[in-house]
């Protein structure tokens, strides 16, 4: 996974889809006040999590990634999108993410989940303090044609979902709630490659 990402690192902000995505994700969270941690998992060369930045205003970002030449990209552009020094990149896997129970107030993951697989969401729900947010992309089963080589990385024990239905569902099998769906449009000019997003909460005691 790591090596096929290094190798994808220098041409990956080419491709616009991945540009919509985070926009997109990070633009329908509503964190209230402005979230004093957001964990980008699988950050790639960081669309979301400058977007968490520059949308969300967030005080500290993590974003974590297992490719190292994704991570020197996204501290490539850091100086003109995170001149605060907001945010810390980390070499590391998705899962187990390095942070307490309950950490976090936001988790983003855009174009990544059909790579790291279920456990991930898990793993999110573990971090995310009650009344956090989930912010997550994950393709649509139709517009789904992955070359063989990069078939090899999806997990197989994710079901790609056919429906904004399924979708929110993998948010509701680890245990979110107000789980909410989007299909993206193409980007202008590109191929048709739909994906759902997915927006959830972690629940609070006592609230139904």
């Amino acid at each position: 996974m790591a090596a096929a990402f290094d190798a994808s690192a220098p041409t990956y902000d080419d491709d616009l889809h991945h540009v919509t995505i985070a926009d997109q994700l990070v633009r329908g969270l509503q964190p209230d006040p402005p979230p004093a941690l957001v964990v980008d998992v699988a950050t790639g060369t960081g669309f979301a999590a400058f977007a968490a930045v520059a949308l969300l205003d967030a005080r500290r970002v993590v974003g974590v990634d297992v490719s190292r030449g994704m991570l020197e990209r996204a501290r490539a552009k850091a100086g003109r999108d995170d001149p605060d020094g907001r945010i810390e990149w980390r070499h590391a896997p998705a899962v187990p993410l390095d942070l307490g129970d309950g950490a976090a107030d936001v988790v983003l993951c855009a174009s990544a989940l059909h790579l790291i697989g279920r456990d991930a969401v898990r793993e999110w729900r573990r971090v995310l303090r009650p009344g956090g947010q989930v912010a997550f992309s994950v393709p649509m089963a139709a517009d789904f044609h992955p070359s063989p080589e990069f078939r090899r990385l999806v997990e197989s024990h994710l079901t790609i979902p056919a429906d904004e239905r399924a979708a929110a569902g993998i948010a509701a099998e680890a245990g979110f709630v107000a789980a909410r769906t989007q299909i993206t449009a193409p980007a202008a000019g590109e191929r048709t490659r739909r994906s759902f997003l997915v927006w959830a909460q972690v629940p609070v005691a006592g609230r139904r």
